[in-house]
């Protein structure tokens, strides 16, 4: 099979040439790989990288090009791929991943078993080893910080066939992307949330497959964490107005409990105010404190959880982690919150 490999990228010269690198000692037949990089508007030197590796070509693939994404966000940069890939089959990967040497074979073998979407396991890892970037991460990859979805918490043990809602460093047939069309270029942050639902919709499956790994580089601080998890929010917030069926009831959970927060906490300071003294205020107080409470103690009890279950030896950033898991929650659901309150994206998607 014929593949083309993908990565699409934005100022990330110093990054940039792991994945190339990693492309490069993939074990499938490299006359038989395309390498299609698109460059976002790049203010460094992440193209003249990715023409560099174009240019020499060291790993004998049957060609490497190099494209312009003029209006910079991922969903607009995939539509220029689409326009110019060769591929059977196409394969997305991060510009911030590492892809082990049978990565793409894997997901070969899994195409030909005849799926038309395959996609596996996406653990987070570090750039370095510190104590405080491997706590960030343990935030990161624990399902009470992140995400109960399959792809990034290693399967939650199966090894069974199944198929899901949506994917991550997926491979696609190529008769995929010609029956549902390109992109919606109107979302910045939920593209694969919605292209998965039209997926599903039109009848395709999305396999899972435990056995095919690739990694995600984790935000390497806290603020850049806390901005990626509230634009995150956000475009949920905005996406739930243009295709709700795209999204899961998880995805709202960070935003049920600001709202829980700024409710109780509004009621419960103006009763304070105006010295209401009743059942409803008693009730008020009372549910303010389960709540904060509630939530602590998940969150306390969470942290314990993430320790226990990691492989490696922790150190004392750890007691962070319940304050870490409440920032992370606050930034999503304030995010959420304000893409609510946003201007209807507009569909943009062309066929």
């Amino acid at each position: 099979m014929f593949i083309t490999i993908a990565v699409i990228a934005y100022n990330e010269e110093s990054t940039i040439k792991n994945i190339l690198d990693d492309i490069s000692r993939q074990d499938y037949d490299h006359s038989l790989m395309e390498v299609v990089l698109v460059d976002s508007a790049s203010t460094d030197g992440t193209k003249a990288v990715m023409q560099k590796f174009a240019d020499e070509n060291k790993m004998g693939a049957r060609q490497i090009i190099v494209l312009d994404n003029p209006k910079k966000t991922l969903p607009c940069g995939w539509n220029v791929l689409l326009d110019n890939y060769a591929g059977e089959a196409v394969i997305r990967v991060d510009a911030h991943a590492h892809i082990p040497v049978d990565f793409v074979s894997k997901n070969v073998k899994v195409l030909e078993e005849g799926e038309m979407v395959v996609g596996g396991v996406r653990p987070n890892i570090v750039d370095e080893e510190t104590p405080w970037k491997d706590t960030l991460l343990l935030a990161e990859s624990s399902m009470f910080g992140s995400s109960i979805a399959p792809y990034r918490n290693g399967g939650n043990g199966t090894e069974e066939k199944i198929y899901m809602k949506s994917l991550f460093h997926a491979a696609y047939r190529r008769e995929v992307f010609e029956k549902i069309g390109h992109y919606n270029e109107a979302l910045a942050r939920t593209e694969d949330n919605e292209i998965h639902y039209r997926m599903r919709k039109a009848g395709f499956k999305l396999r899972f497959c435990p056995d095919i790994i690739s990694y995600q580089h984790t935000r390497s601080s806290l603020p850049k964490m806390l901005k990626q998890k509230y634009a995150n929010g956000y475009w949920i917030g905005k996406t739930s107005k243009v295709c709700p069926g795209c999204l899961s009831i998880y995805h709202f959970v960070p935003w049920a409990f600001v709202m829980a927060i700024i409710v109780t906490t509004v009621a419960s300071v103006s009763c304070k105010l105006l010295a209401v003294k009743s059942i409803f205020s008693r009730i008020v107080y009372g549910l303010t404190g389960l709540m904060w409470g509630a939530y602590w103690l998940l969150a306390v009890v969470m942290s314990i959880v993430a320790v226990i279950g990691a492989k490696k030896e922790r150190n004392k950033t750890c007691f962070a982690l319940p304050f870490l898991f409440f920032l992370l929650h606050i930034s999503y659901g304030i995010g959420t919150v304000c893409g609510l309150a946003a201007k209807k994206p507009a569909k943009e998607t062309r066929n």
